[in-house]
Order: C-alpha cells, then structure tokens, then sequence
C-alpha cells in the first residue's frame, strides 16, 4: 500500500450561513472549535443542509490520494451506529480500505458542521464523539508496516490515548507524515508538535500561520531557516503567495493559481497534501509535487466541500 491516513473520522454537514450566523453564535470565522453534542445540534437545528460526507481532514487527503489512482487505507473510529455505518460506506465508495472494525461505543460517530460564508470561507463546529477516542488497540501495526507512509493529523493529537496511538503508527511507519491542522492545534500542543517536527516526523505540512507559530515567529524568513535546519521534508500553503517546499538547502516555491472561482475552501489543505503526497511516493521532483498540489486544492476550492468528483 503506498499511504496509510490515520485520522478523525468525521462526518461532515455542510450548510451555507450568512455571516451574522457566525457572529452570533460567539464563532471565530476561518477556525475550528470543539463543541459538545448538545450545543452541535444546537447550531444544525436552524439549518439547512447542502450535503454529509465521510470527512476528516487525513481522511479528505486519503481519498484525494485513490482519486489520483493510489492504493491506499484509513484509520479512524467510529460508532456502529447510522453515522458510522455511512462513514464507512462513504470510504468504501471511493476504494479506501477501512482498517477499523466499528463497534457499539458510548459516544457517537464524530461529526463537523461546516459553515460556509458568502466570503467562501469555511468555519467549522466539530463534535469529535467517539473519533477523539482513538488508542492504541485501534491501530493495525501491520497496516502500518505495509504502507509507504502514514499519513497522521493534529487535530487527532491528544494527550492521554490518542498520543499512544500516535506514538505507535509512528514507531511502526517506514516513514511518517504529519499535517500540523489547525492554528489552534498548534497553539495548544506546540511543545509536543515541536518535538514530533524535529525528532519523530520525514514529512510535515502546514499553512504560513501555523509555522510561523510553531516557531514563535513573525517572519517568514525565519521558517525557511528553520526548514532547512530541521533536514526533513516541510511544506508550506501561503494561501495566495503560492506554496514552498523545504528539504534541506533545497528550496522550491510554486505559484498559486490565478483567476480561479472560489466557492468552498473545506479541503484546500487536504486536497493540497494529497497531491504532494502523490507526487512524493510516485518519485516527481519537489516543483512537480507542488504543481500537483496546487492542481488539486484549485480545483477543490471551486467546488462545495471536500471531494474532487
């Protein structure tokens, strides 16, 4: 198998809002906040809504990555509850093996009320449910070992549990790539995500924000220093100043995309690793990778949510 994602798995409910919806539900336009279960069906009772996929941002990568023709999997607790059984469903339907047997749990399937503004911008509500439940019993160490890369997010790190089982994909991988997720997630956990960059990660992803915060900066310059220094692979979304590449001394930039219809940037990150990822286990060139990259998040933001077709 060339990639193995190991991720939330999450059900996601896209709706359309204006942005007085936002503002008076206390929200942070552009980010993602943990809400509990009451106050999700709370905000979903007023709205309608355009669409439900099995999301989760790894497993968003994932599918992109078979999309393009690779064989790959997924880890990811759910319930076996309705939800559960439509995320799985959903996987199956896009040739993603599912290496999780669902059970009855207490808590429900994960999922994530995407919010879509006027301005395309994405602000999600996740209840997580059973998925930020995740240990090490769930990981199956011989998919690990099967698969090229694994593919982790840090919107799974947590401590406790979900650190076990992250600590044992990443013992076991042949090589292991991380997508740092969120600003929040950064700002939260930004000792261990410091520590998982410089001492357990060959890949990382993550967007200008949150490497200029990982590192406590305000200048890029200071990034691209830090990149090389570290002697992995890191990749960088600069939104419209394109995207860098950072291995060692070499250092590679690809333009954004110009002109393009933006309706929905849900999956820009994810569409854009995907297409790294593809080009780095299908040996293309850093640019050629990036130029994937670029290809695939154009085209997923002019589109509602996080699927290419």
């Amino acid at each position: 198998m060339k990639i193995l994602g190991i991720g939330n798995a999450i059900v996601d409910v896209i709706c359309k809002v204006e942005n007085n919806f936002i503002t008076d539900n206390g929200l942070t336009k552009s980010t993602m906040k943990l809400v509990d279960e009451a106050e999700f069906k709370k905000l979903l009772s007023s709205l309608k809504i355009e669409e439900t996929v099995s999301g989760g941002s790894v497993a968003n990568s994932i599918v992109g990555l078979s999309q393009l023709g690779n064989k790959v999997g997924f880890i990811g607790k759910v319930n076996e509850d309705d939800l559960g059984g439509k995320y799985e469903d959903g996987l199956k339907k896009e040739n993603v093996e599912y290496f999780y047997s669902k059970k009855k749990e207490e808590l429900p399937t994960g999922t994530c009320l995407i919010l879509i503004t006027p301005d395309s911008e994405r602000t999600m509500c996740t209840f997580l449910g059973i998925a930020g439940k995740i240990n090490e019993n769930d990981v199956d160490v011989n998919a690990v070992k099967n698969s090229e890369i694994t593919f982790l997010e840090g919107y799974l790190w947590d401590e406790g549990d979900p650190k076990k089982a992250f600590n044992k994909a990443i013992q076991n991988s042949n090589k292991a790539a991380m997508s740092l997720s969120d600003l929040f997630c950064v700002e939260r956990h930004k000792l261990h995500f410091l520590d998982l960059v410089k001492n357990k990660l060959d890949i990382i992803f993550a967007n200008e924000q949150e490497a200029l915060s990982l590192i406590d900066s305000k200048n890029f310059d200071e990034v691209i220093s830090f990149g090389k220094q570290l002697g992995k692979l890191i990749v960088i979304t600069r939104g419209e100043k394109g995207s860098i590449a950072i291995q060692k001394n070499e250092v590679v930039e690809c333009a954004s995309k110009k002109n393009l219809k933006i309706i929905d940037l849900t999956g820009a990150g994810d569409l854009f690793a995907a297409g790294f990822l593809h080009g780095h286990v299908n040996n293309l060139s850093l640019k050629e990778s990036l130029e994937k990259s670029t290809e695939m998040s154009s085209k997923i933001i002019q589109k509602i949510g996080a699927r290419l077709n």
